[in-house]
């Protein structure tokens, strides 16, 4: 049976188009379009569909407007938005995502990119990966309520102190949920955190910087986009630019800094997760913590195990029931080298057993 989609765009001609992008997949079928967030709300308060495809601009009722709405009347929806690559639309699309928005792929630019291969395989990725998950609607709507507001501090009480004087650092990727995700771990670290923490999430420029801004909005930790240059502080979090991979470096005075580089693109994606973690073989950290959360594919695992051979690693991964798309944790997981398999609601607090508080 074919899979239901909804499109929501208040352009005709980006309706046509992606309706066209949609049936040419076997296995889904464009079942309803509606012009603004006013109409995709009625549709979906009496019809149930597989995902939604939502614009993030429209009259009457906006992307961001329509994911409240669902939130506020409990309609659970599996919605993948479409934004543009403009500062207003990336803040937008990262707030929609902490309203219960799964994923998202940039808009075309003009009508030969729409019509382009790129646009289509973007879509018809995420579009499988998310209907090929269980969990998608029960986690995207599970304690959106709460995330709404401000995390509560963290209880750094309970934290281990850090002992033995090692050298740590936390290495994190993630993918599609993963901008959720982090919601659930980022702003539940304690800013006395005794490492500081790199982290990779595959998205392309401009969102990056919109993400860190809002993490570091809500979360006691200092969270900021990596720069070159930046050197690692403990406490501190370093998002990967989207569009740049990022290495860590040893100076010879012992600290490490950013590296960025906009070499090719590594199995389509730029930041790699691979790229940092095989960067860290050469660190002076003593052991390095590497999670691995939400995401399709296996970005993340050729790195670690690369990693692992020449330093000591502990691995936390997100267990399958929480995850959006339970493709890089499982990869990881099949790899034989998870020290740990937690929920996402228990990341952060694993992250700071293992790290310790200064």
């Amino acid at each position: 049976m074919k899979k239901n989609i909804l499109i929501v765009d208040d352009s005709a001609l980006m309706r046509r188009l992606v309706c066209d992008i949609i049936n040419s997949e076997s296995t889904f079928q464009a079942t309803d379009v509606c012009k603004d967030g006013l109409e995709a709300y009625e549709k979906l308060k009496t019809n149930s569909y597989d995902a939604v495809i939502l614009d993030v601009n429209m009259p009457r009722m906006d992307g961001l407007e329509l994911l409240e709405k669902l939130q506020q009347d409990d309609i659970k929806a599996t919605v993948i938005m479409v934004s543009t690559l403009t500062v207003k639309d990336a803040d937008i699309t990262i707030r929609a995502m902490e309203l219960g928005a799964v994923d998202f792929v940039t808009k075309p630019c003009n009508i030969i990119e729409a019509k382009g291969d790129e646009f289509k395989g973007s879509l018809l990725r995420v579009l499988k990966a998310v209907i090929k998950s269980d969990n998608v609607k029960e986690n995207m709507t599970a304690g959106l309520k709460a995330q709404a507001e401000k995390p509560a501090p963290v209880k750094i009480q309970q934290a281990p102190k850090a002992v033995g004087g090692k050298n740590k650092l936390v290495a994190l990727a993630c993918s599609t949920g993963g901008p959720k995700a982090l919601q659930s771990v980022i702003p539940y670290l304690s800013q006395n955190l005794d490492a500081p923490m790199v982290l990779v999430q595959h998205m392309p420029m401009g969102f990056t910087k919109s993400m860190a801004e809002r993490l570091n909005e809500i979360s006691e930790i200092a969270v900021k986009e990596a720069e070159e240059g930046d050197i690692l502080k403990k406490g501190c979090v370093y998002i990967a630019p989207g569009g740049k991979h990022m290495e860590i470096q040893k100076k010879p005075d012992g600290t490490h800094v950013i590296r960025l580089n906009e070499e090719a693109p590594i199995g389509g994606l730029r930041p790699c997760a691979n790229v940092t973690y095989e960067s860290l073989r050469n660190s002076g950290y003593d052991e390095i913590v590497c999670v691995v959360l939400t995401g399709m594919g296996s970005d993340g695992t050729g790195g670690i195990l690369s990693l692992k051979q020449k330093k000591n690693i502990y691995v936390i991964s997100q267990d399958a029931q929480s995850c959006v798309v339970y493709g890089m944790p499982k990869a990881i997981a099949e790899a034989g080298v998870v020290d740990e398999v937690v929920p996402l609601t228990e990341v952060a607090q694993t992250i700071i057993k293992n790290v310790g508080v200064q």
